[in-house]
């Protein structure tokens, strides 16, 4: 994993806009999300090319990833504004998939790709009407379905997307178990990517802790027991080792929606 730019970085721009003209200009709501990662790509070009530099070009560079962070989060604010019940989700899916790659010992360049993926896994959310994505009772078969396809529409949208590697793969693959019974692909165990993987915990993780139409945010100790109930059938039983982990060190509970 890790973030991989093309040599030829201004060549990047007209070819990202090429794609989205062909692919996604029916929709105009497609075609701003289009525009927010060209310059979140362009923002990081220009970060890791002077990563080696010091002094005030270092802070200047600080404060660019910084804005493409935010830039990033806007984009999320944006998708998430279609669903009143997950405000803040991907932020809180991507700091706890940040947390567990830390926990896993993965480098720092691979706790940030991990973060940028798990930021936009539920980017394909844009593409489901409303009415079905903020229904407050239950989903008919036919509903579920429509919302099960943002996993290969997230894919869709992001698999061209070159610089920051393999980020299509945590929108297409969030939602597959380790048992193989998940979606899009039925994927099991080390089939499924080990990013894929990771947010796939902290997914399931925050979902318990944020509230729902349904319900508010569970307890602390009933989330504990539901992640020990799924190891090794939901999710990868060394992956949920560590976000059991993460919950016995969080005495305040502050991993939650608030």
């Amino acid at each position: 994993m890790g973030i991989h730019l093309a040599h030829n970085i201004e060549h990047f721009p007209y070819s990202l806009a090429v794609y989205f003209m062909r692919t996604v200009i029916f929709d105009g709501s497609f075609l701003c999300i289009g525009a927010v990662l060209l310059l979140i790509m362009a923002m990081i070009g220009t970060i890791r090319k002077y990563t080696s530099l010091d002094g005030e070009i270092k802070s200047i560079i600080q404060k660019n990833e910084n804005l493409t962070y935010q830039i990033m989060e806007t984009l999320v604010h944006t998708i998430e504004a279609k669903d009143q019940y997950t405000k803040g989700h991907s932020t809180r899916v991507a700091e706890y998939s940040r947390l567990l790659a830390g926990k896993m010992g993965m480098s720092e360049e691979e706790q940030m790709s991990i973060y940028f993926m798990a930021t936009l896994h539920d980017i394909g959310k844009i593409s489901i009407a409303d009415d079905i994505i903020n229904k407050p009772g239950r989903l008919t078969d036919e509903e579920y379905a429509v919302i099960k396809r943002h996993s290969e529409t997230g894919y869709n949208i992001l698999h061209n997307m070159s610089e920051i590697k393999d980020i299509e793969y945590g929108a297409r693959w969030h939602h597959e178990r380790y048992d193989g019974k998940g979606y899009p692909d039925g994927l099991s165990g080390e089939e499924i990517p080990v990013f894929a993987r990771i947010i796939a915990v902290a997914d399931t993780y925050d979902a318990m802790t944020s509230n729902r139409s349904y319900r508010e945010v569970m307890s602390q100790d009933k989330v504990r027991a539901e992640i020990e109930r799924v190891r090794g059938t939901q999710l990868d039983p060394v992956i949920a080792g560590y976000m059991i982990e993460l919950i016995d060190e969080d005495k305040d509970y502050k991993m939650k929606q608030h």
